[in-house]
């Protein structure tokens, strides 16, 4: 009876070593800077915490074709098995659509640096449509900054797979004449127009 009790308490030490060591390595804010966005990317959630880039007006010269996100060397991301049967998009940051100008920043833009679990109704919906919008905007005003911050709320979902989604996103854009707007997103099935989500840039 005692020996077994001594097993299963090397086991419990040993499970809870695990659970311990599991992230180490692992950073929170590896911040980097390639020639379409900079990014803060948290290894841990495998998400980025926040990503800039500009919106130009641009002419549109190559299509994404059969291009498809891709892992980097030297950080930690999410994989394609996070996004596997399941109803998360594997969301754009920094749009495609905004780097078609030339091969190199469209395909750049498909790093999982610049990839975030998105539900597929807000990806494909609102969202895209307020990204559509900036490129819109941008063509007519000029060249636009946007910061996106992910908000992972204390009881956000963590998939199996090791990805933390996120719970929400806020968009802030900076127009050439120094004017802001601000939009809010919940991670979850949009129920209003891309219009409706606009927020005070201050809260």
């Amino acid at each position: 009876m005692f020996n077994k009790f001594i097993l299963l308490l090397l086991v419990f030490i040993v499970s809870i070593s695990c659970v311990s060591q599991e992230n180490i390595g692992f950073r929170e804010n590896i911040v980097i800077k390639n020639n379409v966005f900079e990014v803060s990317y948290n290894e841990v959630f495998e998400q980025p915490n926040w990503i800039k880039y500009e919106v130009r007006n641009i002419f549109k010269m190559v299509d994404r074709g059969s291009l498809d996100f891709y892992t980097e060397e030297s950080v930690h991301t999410s994989d394609d098995d996070d996004y596997y049967k399941n109803q998360w998009d594997k969301g754009h940051l920094a749009p495609a659509a905004s780097f078609s100008d030339n091969y190199a920043n469209l395909y750049q833009t498909f790093s999982f640096l610049n990839c975030s679990l998105q539900i597929d109704e807000l990806n494909r919906g609102e969202w895209a449509q307020l990204e559509s919008q900036v490129r819109n905007w941008a063509s007519e005003t000029g060249t636009i900054k946007v910061f996106v911050e992910l908000i992972f709320n204390e009881n956000h979902q963590v998939l199996e797979s090791g990805a933390h989604v996120p719970s929400a996103f806020k968009k802030h854009l900076t127009f050439f004449d120094g004017s802001k707007k601000c939009f809010y997103f919940i991670n979850e099935a949009p129920n209003k127009n891309w219009d409706k989500y606009i927020i005070d840039c201050q809260t």
